[in-house]
């Protein structure tokens, strides 16, 4: 182990995750579709932002090198389809890799506001044609197969005059039975459709049950010999999201779906952030995150959305200690000069490849290191007398102590105000 400037995380971490690792995660190319201004905004708990907050959002998308959005689905109304409009006009106008996508009904009425907003605009919009294909969904609605082919044939031969690609979805994909999803799959390739999406659309399945279904729907795209691709769109209920949207990568979906911070029905989508994260510490993300924590704050305060303090990357705790064994290791690291070695020595994520920094407070678990890092980083003068102040004032309360209440003993102990400007460093 060297003792100076540590240039690689392998030269002081011994990582289990990349023991046996002999080939990338993903077989192929794959992006990633963010579905925070569709799916996310369905979730009974959030606001919908205004058209100048989901321009930033999609400005936020192409800056963390996310290839794919859904704008919409302008077939719920006026409102949806301006917005949609306004969406793909700033994408075309400035310029833009994200590409366009919206959410259909398998029904014409709702692809011609598509194909409207696509001739107005000049910009191409993947049309996502989503229809029920689970037992369940089938007997509530009294629907038969011949009744969804009926539609996937309509909309899919519509969608197609109109110069529109087409992405068929089927809803609740993984509680879906093989006889229905094999007449379905089979008569949208032989229309033209060359992107299927597999769904959990209640977060139902597991990753052996994901396996599954991969391996099947690969072997019937196999036979059919067309160059079909797969996406995955999963829930969180079970709590599987983020990993079984991983796992779908794995298993060959060259799309996999998220949203910002989780949004959407009952618990949630996949949150493409953690998706994000996750594949950069994977090595499978080349583009640059440090924006990832703006995009999750931009996210909460226009869906207004409160982040969990203990929230992977984005919460407030994230990389915030106030104990003092941790606390120590991370000033001792800070002071070999060595950024990159205080944000791993008590993270498994580096704050800095993110645009966090780690956090030193004071509280009832804290050390002396505590008191006199968190002074000096406010080029607050630190002396004996003041940090035994300020750490006994801790050990006595049951919290962290918050920056007003460790300025008032500062204050009290100079016997003068002390510079703001100076106290916030």
């Amino acid at each position: 182990m060297r003792t100076g400037t540590v240039d690689a995380a392998q030269d002081v971490i011994f990582d289990w995750n990349q023991l046996y690792k002999r080939a990338p995660l993903a077989p192929g190319r794959f992006d990633l579709v963010d579905e925070t201004l569709r799916d996310g905004l369905q979730s009974p708990s959030v606001t919908d932002p205004t058209i100048e907050q989901k321009i930033e959002l999609i400005h936020l998308m192409e800056d963390l090198g996310i290839r794919m959005a859904d704008v919409g689905l302008p077939g719920a109304g006026r409102r949806a389809r301006d917005d949609v409009r306004a969406l793909v006009e700033e994408i075309r106008d400035s310029g833009m890799k994200l590409k366009p996508m919206c959410a259909a009904r398998t029904m014409v009425r709702d692809v011609e506001p598509i194909a409207d907003i696509t001739q107005k605009t000049g910009m191409p919009i993947e049309v996502y044609a989503f229809i029920g294909s689970s037992p369940i969904r089938l007997f509530v609605e009294s629907w038969s197969v011949d009744t969804l082919l009926r539609r996937i044939d309509e909309t899919v031969t519509f969608a197609m005059r109109e110069g529109l690609e087409v992405c068929i979805v089927t809803e609740d994909t993984t509680r879906s039975r093989p006889d229905v999803l094999d007449p379905l799959f089979r008569a949208a390739i032989r229309l033209g459709v060359r992107r299927l999406c597999l769904c959990d659309t209640v977060g139902h399945v597991t990753p052996d049950g994901m396996k599954n279904l991969f391996d099947w729907t690969h072997s019937l795209i196999r036979g059919l010999g067309e160059p079909v691709e797969l996406d995955w769109h999963g829930h969180n209920d079970r709590g599987l999201g983020v990993t079984n949207a991983i796992l779908a990568i794995e298993y060959g979906a060259t799309r996999a779906h998220g949203t910002g911070l989780g949004v959407g029905e009952r618990v949630g989508n996949a949150s493409i952030d953690q998706m994000l994260l996750n594949l950069k510490l994977l090595g499978e993300w080349d583009h640059d995150l440090s924006k990832l924590g703006r995009y999750c704050q931009a996210v909460s305060r226009y869906c207004r959305v409160d982040i969990h303090p203990s929230y992977p990357m984005a919460g407030r705790d994230a990389f915030r200690t106030g104990t003092g064994v941790h606390a120590a290791a991370i000033i001792k690291a800070l002071k070999r000069g060595d950024r990159n070695l205080a944000d791993r020595v008590y993270s498994g994520v580096p704050a800095n490849w993110f645009g966090r920094d780690q956090e030193i407070e004071i509280g009832h678990m804290s050390g002396l290191s505590n008191v006199s890092y968190w002074l000096a980083s406010r080029r607050i003068p630190v002396d004996d007398e003041l940090c035994s102040a300020i750490l006994g004032r801790a050990k006595a309360s049951n919290r962290v102590l918050t920056h007003e209440e460790v300025m008032d003993i500062v204050r009290e102990h100079r016997g003068d105000p002390v510079e703001e400007a100076i106290a916030d460093g």
